[in-house]
């Protein structure tokens, strides 16, 4: 179980790490939105000046935690909201990437369960 904790927390780091290093860099041009809604969200989220590059800075910032394995317990609560809205836009959005938002949602869970004696102090009263 412990090696399977590895490969998943090694793997969800570097997909949050390509996602947020490919919006700051500009590595991959942006795919063409064909979902009217959707595309209406994005460029929505696009005109706030600070609540796109936030997000990206949040998971570039718990993309190196997950790789190093220093502060994860501190990642994955610093993550899970922006995983639930990849999962949720996903979902209701642009339902053709939704696999890949779930495994990324279903991974946090899992590494959440892992580290769950870490947690244990925030639940008791």
């Amino acid at each position: 179980m412990k090696i399977a904790t590895i490969i998943v927390r090694v793997l969800i780091g570097l997909l949050l790490l390509f996602a947020s290093l490919s919006y700051f860099f500009n590595l991959m041009p942006p795919e063409p939105i064909t979902n009217d809604n959707f595309k209406a969200f994005n460029m929505g989220l696009i005109a706030s000046t600070y609540l796109f590059p936030l997000a990206k800075s949040i998971e570039l910032i718990c993309g190196l935690a997950f790789v190093t394995g220093r502060y994860v317990t501190l990642a994955n609560i610093l993550i899970l909201p922006i995983t639930v809205n990849i999962l949720f836009i996903n979902y209701f959005m642009s339902p053709e990437k939704l696999p890949i938002a779930a495994l990324l949602f279903l991974a946090n869970l899992f590494l959440i369960y892992r580290y769950w004696d870490n947690y244990k102090s925030v639940f008791t009263a």
